[in-house]
């Protein structure tokens, strides 16, 4: 695929690219090159090629050209839109083949970038809004709609072709974060409320519940089965939770995060669609491999000594996306101007991520 405007060269902040191998879970591992001046707040693979997309706190929706030959990889700064004003932009998701961006953020707006093509202004076209900030989109494969879920306390549905939405749910609280898998939809509110819907049409709630975990909660993703979810907290804890009866599967709750006394947030939770493992990242910079089903931690990396805000693997598996920069768990008291905001691929061995059998109990 050709793309459209290049990436302008982006301010080189203290540490972009210039820090040395301790600061990423392997010395092999690839830094992205123009990652932005700001927080990063997702990071999404096309389903269909090797391009990475970013969201930034600098309005900033990015895009590259990943590249992996003999487990080297490079990344090729490809495409940048951005939101109108610089808002911040808090999540992207793309279309199944590949070509369409969906972004939301700050500016209340759902807006949509063909890629390959440079928008007016180059300020992607707006398709949809909320009252207050969005929070979280996703594309629904089945209806082939597109949903937003933002502060405002509404799900909105989007026609792409159509100004006002489709359809509306009022939610009981704030979205904090939102996934889909086929027909599951997964919501984590605040409040930890948590609601799962069956997308496969006209979207109809299935259940509703508090979460298992005793604080706010962070995150959260489905299983790429589509018979559950799995929700992250400020509290350094997971909950493995199924939205559906699996024989010999109940659900439950684990620790992870944390270093003596000290807690830290689960960040984000991201699934291995080959193998149905799955990774959490947090604010103690480390990223953990693991396997629900045998409930074992596959492969623990030394901490990066940064936060990470948000992982995900390509549609391959064979390449594992993360993003450092500061999270604000610790409040605007710790944020540092200097702080460096990079992304960084790391070329997933089949051994760190395939479950490796059955095993009692998280260690």
């Amino acid at each position: 695929m050709s793309f459209g405007a290049p990436v302008a060269p982006a301010p080189q902040l203290v540490g972009s690219c210039t820090s040395g191998t301790t600061d990423r879970l392997a010395p092999a591992d690839h830094c992205v090159q123009s990652a932005g001046n700001d927080g990063i707040s997702s990071l999404r693979w096309s389903s269909t090629a090797n391009h990475l997309l970013s969201t930034n706190w600098d309005g900033g929706v990015r895009c590259w050209e990943v590249q992996e030959q003999g487990g080297q990889i490079r990344a090729l700064p490809k495409a940048q839109v951005n939101h109108e004003g610089n808002a911040p932009v808090l999540d992207c998701c793309m279309s199944p083949d590949g070509n369409t961006v969906f972004s939301v953020g700050a500016d209340k707006a759902v807006r949509m970038w063909q890629l390959g093509q440079t928008p007016p202004n180059n300020v992607p076209q707006q398709i949809g809004s909320h009252d207050q900030p969005i929070k979280s989109v996703r594309f629904l494969k089945g209806t082939n709609m597109i949903v937003s879920g933002g502060y405002d306390k509404l799900l909105k549905f989007w026609d792409a072709r159509q100004p006002n939405p489709v359809a509306q749910i009022q939610l009981p609280e704030r979205v904090y974060d939102m996934d889909t898998s086929d027909s599951l939809m997964v919501v984590a509110c605040a409040g930890r409320h948590i609601l799962t819907y069956n997308v496969q049409g006209q979207p109809q709630e299935h259940e509703r519940k508090e979460s298992p975990l005793k604080y706010q909660s962070r995150c959260v993703a489905a299983f790429p089965d589509n018979t559950g979810y799995a929700v992250g907290s400020i509290e350094g804890r997971v909950g493995i939770q199924y939205a559906t009866k699996v024989p010999g599967k109940e659900s439950f709750a684990f620790k992870c995060h944390r270093d003596g006394n000290n807690v830290y947030a689960v960040n984000h939770i991201a699934f291995h669609k080959g193998y149905g493992t799955f990774c959490t990242v947090g604010a103690d910079g480390i990223v953990n491999f693991w396997d629900k089903d045998n409930k074992q931690r596959l492969k623990g990396f030394p901490a990066i000594h940064r936060t990470i805000t948000c992982a995900q693997f390509n549609a391959q598996g064979n390449m594992f996306a993360y993003a450092s920069s500061y999270d604000w768990s610790k409040g605007s008291s710790h944020h540092a101007p200097n702080t460096p905001n990079e992304i960084f691929v790391h070329h997933v061995q089949d051994e760190e991520i395939k479950p490796k059998g059955k095993k009692s109990g998280y260690r």
